[in-house]
């Protein structure tokens, strides 16, 4: 997944657009290494129950404009954005790496 200026923000994006896959999620991972991430779609909001690291969650819309950012999600908290249609997470510190802001738009490929 890129910015619309070329900014690499994740190079290996799994999709979760099933059921079983949104619900798995990140469960049961020890860390999410830096060039990877997770597009669940659709969502609306996330919770880190259970979860053993923080992350970066990044709330997009139809278009995947970032509606907002969360970033350092630690474990055992919630977050949700009203009008989110999907939820990017991303390993900590991803979004300062990359300048993830609201206002920006991803592409994903």
């Amino acid at each position: 997944m890129r910015k619309d200026d070329g900014t690499v923000v994740c190079e290996r994006c799994l999709v979760a657009d099933s059921w079983w896959l949104r619900l798995k999620g990140l469960l049961g991972r020890a860390d999410l290494p830096a060039d990877e991430g997770i597009l669940l779609e659709p969502a609306s909001s996330i919770h880190m129950f259970f979860m053993r690291f923080s992350i970066d969650a990044v709330f997009l819309d139809r278009e995947l404009n970032v509606l907002k950012v969360v970033p350092e999600l630690r474990p055992w908290r919630v977050a949700a954005r009203i009008r989110a249609r999907s939820v990017l997470e991303l390993a900590t510190g991803t979004c300062e790496r990359a300048d993830v802001r609201a206002g920006d738009r991803l592409l994903l490929g």
